[in-house]
């Protein structure tokens, strides 16, 4: 059987190992599961950005219907990852930062990084100048759930916090208690 692409409904484009039955099965010999990992994470990150998924659950693996089922399952050759191969990339994707447990202290669920937070950061930064937020202060919920679509929509508290944390370092933000939470005002820099 020729591997070939294949696009989603969601219009993502699979690569063609995607059809490949060895693809969805932990391999033993090292090289190989070093090269599948790799391709496994560049998949992963490419979808999340693709659909704007920020989180990946071995859950994800389980049961049919999540948000991850175009890439985590092929009903065309009837292969899906296993919940086990699944918990091993993401280690995998933790250890190589692109990826952290969140919550913290449980291993079954990742927040993915297919922007840095560094590069967050940036975007943050930007958006508040192009919008005129300078000096302003926003808080978290008025930044991740804004009345007009953003680049930063949606946006996890726990990647928004460390976005700003580094932002912070650099004098080019201060978080602010706020009557409902967290702020954040933002200077030129």
């Amino acid at each position: 059987m020729a591997l070939s692409t294949h696009t989603t409904p969601s219009g993502f484009l699979l690569p063609s190992i995607h059809s490949a039955p060895p693809f969805f099965t932990e391999q033993p010999n090292q090289t190989t599961h070093a090269h599948l990992t790799e391709q496994w994470t560049r998949l992963i990150l490419t979808y999340a950005r693709h659909k704007r998924l920020f989180v990946l659950r071995v859950e994800d693996a389980e049961a049919p219907g999540s948000d991850w089922d175009e890439i985590l399952r092929n009903e065309r050759i009837n292969r899906r990852i296993l919940p086990s191969y699944l918990s091993s990339l993401m280690a995998a994707m933790v250890a190589k930062n692109i990826a952290v447990y969140e919550p913290a202290k449980q291993t079954r669920a990742v927040l993915l990084y297919w922007r840095l937070p560094e590069e967050w950061a940036d975007v943050l930064h930007s958006w508040a100048t192009a919008t005129g937020q300078l000096n302003t202060i926003l808080t978290f919920y008025e930044i991740s759930d804004p009345p007009i679509p953003s680049p930063l929509s949606g946006i996890p508290i726990p990647l928004l916090r460390r976005a700003i944390t580094i932002l912070s370092r650099s004098n080019r933000a201060q978080i602010i208690g706020v009557a409902d939470g967290e702020g954040v005002r933002f200077f030129v820099g």
